[in-house]
This record gives structure tokens, C-alpha cells and sequence, in this order.
């Protein structure tokens, strides 16, 4: 009876230290609360914080005050139907047709950047004696920025003069522009041939030469990247000169403007596909730099702000000289 006794208290008190089941249910509740309150705050305090110090790719990409650079009403964020950029920025042919290369630069500047590099290039195949004597860069640096130009006018997104045309331009002056890398007599009839095409284009009469691709068009082969920075040298040459004094800027305003659009289209060209660093973000943000104060200087043209030219060449100057820096040709 006793041992009866004994093994029911044992067994009550047994009982009553295992766990009911509803009160089980109300601590693993609360445990999970708790559980995911710390998760919570966990994730909070791993939050990464701004940096003490921005890269220079960072502070060259940004205005310091956007209200006291820019003027007009601010951009609708939300691109329509067929604007902005592709969803896949390494895609050629999507960039080609997407983006609206208007926003940057005006057929006008196309045709006058044509028409300025026919005149540089008709000079240096005058004499085969000069241009093998270095004629021929100032020849490859001609053809490369009109390829730039014409390709751009094959994708404009606004009517431009030479348009049926500028597919096949494009293409016979990227490989003139490639092969005048050196000054032989292959490459001065080639590039004698593509003055008489240009001549022709100007003249107002279709061009009958054509070119021999068989592949797909690639951004990058437009022209080479070492030929293009030597044409923004030029026009950050000229950009300095005209914001050294009021009667500069006035005198050289309506070049400096197409300098500067010209400038904003190289900046934009030079971050397509298999162009060179094209997926380094650094690199990236030098172009977009560069970009951004050839605007700020189409702007300043624009309102015949001499002072604001003052202030956007200086931040073009800088954007050169920090791309420079790191990258070469």
C-alpha cells in the first residue's frame, strides 16, 4: 500500500514537470517572437553605412548642389514605351535603337562634325608625301570621329541628314580610320577613296560605294578608343581656349557648343559593348562625368553663360584628367 503511495507521488510529481500541451504551445510561440526580434535587429545593425570618404569616380559622377548647376523643370522618372536604355546594357542592338541619342547632341552637330572631319582628312591625303609623313593619324582620328557621327545618325531616334546612307558610311570609314594606322600606299588610296564618298555625301548625291560586312554591327568597332580620346583632346583643347575670356567664349561659342555635343556622344559611345573597361564601373563613372560637363557646357553655350562655361569646362578638365589617371589609349 505504502509503495502504492510512494510510486503515485513520484508519479504526480513526474507529471508535473513535463510540459502541458498548450502551455508547450504558448513558449514556442513566444520563443519564435523573440527569435525573430533579435533576427531583426541582427539585420539592422549590419545595415552598411555610408562611406567616410567617396571615390573620385563617385564625386566626379554627382553635382555637389543639383538645384544651383541644372535649370528647367525636373525629368519625369518613369521612361515611356521604348526610351531609355536597354535592360541588358551589354546588348548592341537594343542600345543602338533604344537609346535617344538626340538628348544629346543635334543632327546640326552631326553634319558639322562630318563636314570639319572631310576637310582634315582631304588635307592630309593632298600630298601621299605628307600623309605618310603623319598625316595619316590626323586622317585616322578624322575617319573615326565621322564613323561616330554617321553611326550615330543610323540610330537617331529624330530625322537627320544622311541617313539611308549612314549604315554604309559608317562602316567604310571605320575600317579607313583602322587601317591608316600606318601611312602606306594601301591605306592612302583607301583613304582617298572615303574623302571622294564623303565628298559625294556633302555634294548632295547618294553614296555608291559599299561596304563588305558580313557580321552584325558592333558599337565598338565604330572606331578604336585611342582615336577617340585623341578627338576629345581636341575638343577639350578648344573648350579651354573659349573659356579663357568673354571675348573667347564669344567668338568661339557656336564651335564650342558642337565641341560639347560631340564630347557627350564620344562619352556615351566609349561605354558600349567590348569597348575597353566598358564593364568597370570606375570607368564608367569618369564617362559619365565627362558626359555630364559636356552638358553643362552645351547649356552655358546655350544661355551665353560665360561663367557657367568657366565652371563646366573645369569639371570637364576634371573628369579628363581623373579618367587619364587610371586609364591609357
Amino acid at each position: 500500500m505504502r509503495n502504492e503511495r510512494g510510486r503515485d507521488r513520484q508519479d504526480g510529481q513526474a507529471a508535473a514537470g513535463r510540459p502541458r500541451p498548450k502551455q508547450f504551445a504558448i513558449g514556442c510561440c513566444l520563443l519564435f517572437v523573440a527569435s525573430f526580434a533579435i533576427a531583426q535587429q541582427a539585420r539592422e545593425v549590419r545595415r552598411a553605412r555610408p562611406p567616410a570618404q567617396w571615390d573620385k569616380a563617385a564625386t566626379a559622377t554627382f553635382y555637389d548642389d543639383a538645384f544651383a548647376t541644372l535649370v528647367g523643370p525636373r525629368p519625369a522618372f518613369t521612361p515611356a514605351p521604348g526610351q531609355g536604355r536597354s535592360a541588358d546594357p551589354g546588348a548592341d542592338v537594343p542600345q543602338a535603337t533604344a537609346f535617344k541619342w538626340s538628348t544629346i547632341v543635334s543632327s546640326d552637330a552631326l553634319v558639322d562634325e562630318i563636314k570639319q572631319a572631310r576637310a582634315t582628312a582631304k588635307g592630309a591625303v593632298a600630298k601621299v608625301s605628307d600623309f605618310k609623313a603623319g598625316g595619316y593619324r590626323k586622317v585616322r582620328v578624322a575617319f573615326g570621329s565621322a564613323a561616330a557621327a554617321f553611326a550615330v545618325i543610323a540610330a537617331y531616334d529624330k530625322d537627320a541628314r544622311w541617313k539611308s546612307d549612314a549604315a554604309a558610311a559608317r562602316d567604310l570609314l571605320a575600317r579607313a580610320g583602322t587601317n591608316c594606322k600606318v601611312g602606306t600606299d594601301q591605306s592612302f588610296n583607301e583613304a582617298k577613296d572615303r574623302v571622294a564618298d564623303l565628298d559625294t555625301l556633302i555634294e548632295g548625291s547618294n553614296l555608291t560605294s559599299k561596304p563588305d560586312r558580313d557580321d552584325d554591327f558592333v558599337w565598338s568597332q565604330v572606331a578604336e578608343r585611342s582615336a577617340l580620346m585623341l578627338r576629345l583632346e581636341e575638343a577639350e583643347g578648344l573648350a579651354v581656349t573659349a573659356a579663357a575670356s568673354r571675348s573667347d567664349f564669344v567668338r568661339l561659342a557656336e564651335r564650342l557648343g558642337n565641341e560639347a555635343e560631340m564630347t557627350a556622344v564620344i562619352a556615351e559611345l566609349i561605354q558600349q559593348r567590348n569597348y575597353e573597361d566598358h564593364e568597370d564601373a570606375e570607368y564608367r563613372g569618369h564617362a559619365a562625368a565627362m558626359r555630364a560637363a559636356a552638358a553643362e557646357i552645351r547649356a552655358a553655350v546655350e544661355t551665353k553663360n560665360h561663367e557657367a562655361v568657366v565652371r563646366a569646362v573645369g569639371n570637364l578638365k576634371k573628369s579628363c584628367d581623373a579618367c587619364h589617371a587610371d586609364y591609357r589609349g
